[in-house]
């Protein structure tokens, strides 16, 4: 049986991580109430954002098991256990540290870091096989297969898949902007923002100027952002349309973007299908284009129409 939070010292859990203060009660909790910690730990996105209910729907458990679980933990209420999550977003450690914490997991072998990543990455597809992750997905597409264009936004290695993004948007017909660059240097892809348009980002906590920027930006011109990320929803929730809460690997550990890219190529699919003539007809174009460039891609021609 669990015994009450409350009554063990508490002074060895303060200054501690959200993650590590969880993991140090985990053994005193009763089955049910570790199960909910540990969706607490893995699925923090989901506890930020949502209600008691939908964390119990989301975790297959009752309303009960969620404030009890909190209250087991030691804090008073959902809401001071989502208050010391927020603070952990705003303190993360540094990227040495985060390796350091995979590397101690991983093992020594290069067969060890295969299946250990593997193992991060077949974890997020199952969260990205959750009920809640399709319908957020869905509405996602509705936003940017109707908007006039599509501007991504990522920095540092989210830049790499932002250009991606917009790059294979183009391809099947749809005029997409790479909002890829930092500084100063995002201002003039940000004249290219206008009325009708879409914003697609990939962003993280902190809360760097770029992302404040460009959601404001997203705002002045009154277009929805669609909003990726395991960490930045509870602080821009009020910003943006729709959030994604895709998860980067497990939390303070090294960033992998897997799970990411694969939300990425599926929306690719998802909005070729939705405009399957245009998408058609744009990569008949870019065969065409190749074909002038090199003679050797003209062998493959286009498809045959009927």
């Amino acid at each position: 049986m669990a015994t009450d939070a409350a009554s063990q010292p508490q002074t060895a859990l303060e200054g501690a991580t959200f993650e590590s203060r969880v993991l140090a009660m985990l053994d005193r909790l009763a089955p049910a109430e570790q199960r909910m910690a540990r969706f607490f730990i893995d699925q923090g996105q989901a506890v930020l954002l949502n209600s008691a209910a939908q964390i119990a729907q989301l975790a297959g458990a009752s309303d009960a098991t969620v404030v009890r679980t909190a209250r087991a933990l030691g804090f008073e209420s959902l809401s001071a256990l989502r208050a010391a999550m927020l603070s952990d977003l705003t303190a993360s450690p540094s990227p040495g540290n985060r390796l350091e914490r995979t590397l101690a997991e991983t093992g020594g072998g290069a067969a060890d870091a295969l299946h250990h990543v593997i193992g991060i990455h077949e974890a997020t597809l199952e969260v990205l096989r959750r009920p809640d992750i399709a319908a957020g997905f869905a509405r996602a597409i509705d936003i940017l297969a109707a908007a006039n264009r599509r501007h991504v936004f990522g920095i540092g290695p989210s830049g790499a898949m932002a250009d991606y993004a917009s790059l294979q948007f183009n391809r099947i017909g749809l005029p997409t902007t790479a909002l890829s660059a930092s500084g100063i240097a995002l201002a003039d892809r940000l004249l290219r923002i206008g009325k009708d348009d879409a914003v697609l980002m990939m962003a993280y906590a902190p809360l760097y100027r770029e992302v404040d920027i460009v959601l404001d930006q997203a705002r002045r011109h009154g277009i929805p952002v669609i909003l990726i990320s395991d960490d930045l929803g509870a602080l821009v929730a009020d910003r943006v349309a729709e959030i994604l809460p895709i998860p980067r690997g497990k939390a303070d550990h090294l960033a992998m973007h897997g799970g990411t890219l694969v939300l990425i190529e599926a929306m690719i699919v998802a909005l070729a299908a939705r405009r399957r003539e245009t998408a058609l007809d744009s990569l008949d174009q870019l065969s065409s284009l190749r074909g002038a460039l090199d003679s050797a891609w003209s062998k493959r021609g286009t498809r045959k129409r009927k």
